[in-house]
């Protein structure tokens, strides 16, 4: 270990400049949107937050929720007040310590103003006290809390976070977290990461959850309710833990017939996309009744409807898949959407491919002939869809052909260089569609604007791929629909995957 030795004089000057206080007239409040254009009102500016942890009690019977929140953060500008994400009711904000006022506006904002103002670049410590029942509380007209016959189920996309926890709600603002939750005996409460430890006392149960990486709020996940837990270990050393609500029915078999692959999967994606990022990996299926999947980051959700019509391995490489192209790579802003959608996508057409039901090049061939050119399909944008169509089924078929398209131009050596790359360029950070071209031009050494262009951003179907023409003049018969490959039906199940 080395020790800086610091001068007396120049601690004591240090200790000074830090007890400074921002000027009230230098100061102004945080932004209550932290500036996407899809989502004005959605995260907050004048700060960066590090670290939430969470201290929570539960009551199934009632959804009744209390917690203290403690967010640890830094100012990027000096604050004269700023804006947290919120729907519950507070009851006490600190900041360093000191009673803040606070305030609500609009549909989902929490303005606190702390009893000093707050220099640039300082760290800050916020304490927040609440409690409420979040299935009564809504934003724009609807809910992310779903109370499922045991408990509830915090799981959704663009947010979630709203109901149970206050935030900056955005993924530009990732965080690492340590999530506690106090529920009664025989009651489970997962969420992302590790479990830490698990302690009973006085009928109450706490299961202490750490999430060690950062983490978009949108990615926290938390799942209350009588569930059986599974623990198991991938060949490549990931720790898995799984959770089964106890009242799937028929769902069951095939719900934990997909999900206990979960390790082998993981192993598998590493191949393509590098070492998994995290300290753990699973998933999770509660008693709910909402129809899609979602990847919580290590600890994915499940609705029991993705095992409707038997086991489907195919949506757990789509959501695992994130835990790359989403999750540790997260977006920029909402607009850059194909990174996670197009390229979960390609992995559901590679693991095809790997179990002998379609090639990608025969998946990119069906779905590019199944869309006339008058198809609405071509209309959506994947490199900037528009926030009405973020989750159009062009974001992910028409995403996972301008895949196609770009290892048909650079090569596979290129492709999959780029493929396994990119998380580790990127890692635990955010990006754009703009960095993800150039970081592919560099790879591969091609100047590749006008793919991207034609793929991803022109309202019309591009002209054939050589591919596609290749297999017209083999004698496929121009306008004719190629066969339909084998793994399409469980790739189709997955459509509704975030919107169901």
């Amino acid at each position: 270990m080395h020790r800086r030795i610091i001068a007396p004089g120049a601690l004591a000057a240090a200790s000074l400049l830090l007890a400074i206080p921002a000027s009230a007239a230098s100061c102004s409040p945080g932004a209550p949107g932290i500036g996407d254009p899809y989502y004005p009102a959605y995260g907050n500016g004048g700060y960066d937050v590090s670290h939430y942890d969470l201290g929570l009690r539960y009551q199934p019977a009632t959804d009744e929720l209390a917690g203290t929140a403690t967010i640890l953060a830094r100012t990027t500008q000096d604050l004269s007040r700023f804006d947290l994400d919120f729907l519950l009711d507070v009851s006490e904000v600190r900041v360093n310590g000191a009673r803040a006022t606070f305030t609500t506006s609009g549909e989902h904002e929490l303005e606190v103003t702390p009893k000093t103002p707050l220099a640039k670049n300082t760290p800050i410590t916020v304490v927040v006290r609440y409690s409420g029942v979040p299935s009564t509380k809504s934003a724009y007209g609807f809910t992310t809390w779903h109370r499922t016959p045991d408990g509830a189920v915090a799981a959704d996309e663009p947010e979630s976070a709203w109901w149970w926890f206050p935030s900056n709600d955005h993924p530009s603002d990732k965080a690492t977290y340590d999530v506690s939750v106090t529920v009664p005996d025989g009651t489970q409460a997962v969420s992302n990461g590790t479990l830490q430890s698990t302690s009973s006392q006085l009928g109450r149960t706490r299961y202490s959850w750490r999430q060690n990486k950062p983490q978009a709020t949108y990615l926290a996940t938390l799942a209350i309710g009588k569930l059986d837990l599974t623990t198991s270990t991938s060949d490549g050393g990931v720790p898995v833990l799984n959770a089964y609500s106890r009242n799937l029915g028929d769902n069951d078999g095939a719900a934990r017939a997909s999900v206990e692959r979960t390790g082998e999967i993981v192993d598998w994606l590493s191949g393509y996309f590098g070492p998994y990022p995290f300290a753990s990996a699973g998933g999770y299926v509660p008693d709910t009744t909402t129809g899609y999947a979602l990847e919580t980051q290590t600890r994915v959700y499940y609705s029991p409807r993705q095992f409707a019509n038997g086991a489907n391995t195919s949506v757990v490489v789509h959501e695992l898949a994130h835990q790359w192209y989403g999750d540790d790579v997260s977006l920029k802003g909402r607009k850059d959407i194909w990174l996670n959608e197009g390229f979960a996508r390609y992995a559901q057409w590679l693991w095809s491919e790997h179990e002998g039901e379609g090639t990608t090049r025969q998946l990119a061939q069906y779905v590019y002939a199944a869309h006339p050119a008058d198809d609405a399909f071509w209309t959506v944008a994947p490199g900037d869809p528009g926030p009405a169509d973020q989750f159009d089924l062009a974001v992910y078929d028409r995403g996972a052909l301008a895949i196609q398209a770009l290892r048909d131009e650079v090569g596979d050596d290129a492709f999959f260089a780029i493929l396994k790359g990119w998380p580790k360029e990127h890692a635990y950070g955010n990006a754009s569609v703009a960095d993800f071209r150039g970081y592919a031009e560099q790879v591969s050494g091609k100047s590749l604007s006008a793919l991207f262009d034609t793929w991803l951003f022109q309202p019309s179907k591009p002209a054939a791929p050589a591919a596609r023409t290749a297999s017209i003049a083999s004698g496929a018969g121009a306008g004719a629909v190629p066969a339909r490959p084998r793994s399409w039906q469980k790739i189709a199940a997955t459509n509704d995957v975030h919107t169901g």
